[in-house]
């Protein structure tokens, strides 16, 4: 399987499980789903809460908003457990099914992009697209990477930078196995680290307010985006500005329901004690008029 990855990319990978059996089902309860930051091919990749989280939320609409595939760790070091494949092979079951599955690359994904503009296995793959919610409302769907000063300036910093995360996630599993037979929650150590230097905190409000302002020069009225895995809805100078996190550290998804509200889950896989604070919603211009 790697020979054929490095070999032939993105369209070997998407056609080796292109035969994977449909699955019944009713209508989707959902109207979209935006999920990136798999970052498969990596042991960080948190395989099994995602395929709990996309069995209970099946959708009209699909969108993996880049990073799906980890190239950069995989060029490294080989490491695809039978549970990343599973989770391959739910996303073309849901193509086959009805679906509509947007594949828009981000950078650690980035050989992908060379097919932009084909199908596989029932999969489109973009650029960037543009998602029309119920209620009207045009959202701009980038992964965000070309909005890292880091990655389009200084790629060896990012290397580098890349290589010290995958050290303090694995960190971040040694602490979460003890946490564990403690009996006490999940919790991610690199999301306390950004979340008390300021220099990562000026560099994640930096990104949101650029990334949105291009939403807005383009005439959207939103955009979805991934890359610094932080979840998070607001408006921004008067853009919704949505990202739907990570499946490394948060396991966050942005959902759109069929009117048009938009909500941020934060998922806790089946079996294990839920938090208070796991939704987080905004709704249409005309719910928010009659309230």
């Amino acid at each position: 399987m790697r020979a054929a990855f490095d070999a032939l990319g993105a369209e070997t990978f998407f056609a080796s499980a292109a035969d994977a059996p449909d699955e019944g089902g009713e209508t989707p309860p959902l109207r979209a789903v935006f999920i990136s930051d798999l970052h498969l091919g990596t042991p960080g990749c948190q395989a099994e809460a995602l395929l709990d989280f996309l069995k209970q939320h099946p959708s009209q609409v699909l969108y993996l908003v880049g990073d799906i595939v980890d190239g950069w760790q995989l060029r490294r070091r080989w490491f695809w457990p039978q549970a990343h494949n599973d989770v391959v092979q739910k996303i073309l079951r849901r193509a086959r099914k009805g679906c509509r599955v947007v594949y828009v690359p981000g950078n650690h994904d980035e050989f992908a992009r060379q097919f932009a503009g084909h199908l596989f296995g029932g999969i489109e793959v973009l650029q960037e697209a543009v998602h029309v919610t119920a209620d009207g409302r045009r959202l701009w769907v980038i992964h965000g990477d070309h909005f890292d000063g880091v990655i389009q300036c200084a790629r060896w910093l990012a290397y580098l930078g890349d290589n010290l995360y995958e050290f303090t996630l694995r960190l971040n599993r040694h602490l979460n196995s003890l946490r564990a037979r403690l009996g006490l929650p999940y919790w991610s150590l690199s999301a306390y680290l950004k979340g008390r230097v300021k220099k990562a905190l000026n560099y994640v409000n930096d990104f949101e307010a650029a990334v949105a302002r291009e939403a807005r020069r383009r005439g959207h009225q939103g955009v979805v985006c991934g890359h610094i895995h932080r979840a998070e809805m607001r408006e921004i100078e008067g853009v919704l500005y949505c990202n739907d996190g990570d499946w490394v550290e948060s396991r966050t998804a942005l959902v759109e329901h069929h009117d048009g509200r938009l909500e941020v889950l934060h998922w806790t896989p089946i079996g294990h004690a839920r938090t208070p604070a796991a939704r987080h919603d905004i709704h249409s211009p005309a719910e928010e008029a009659t309230a």
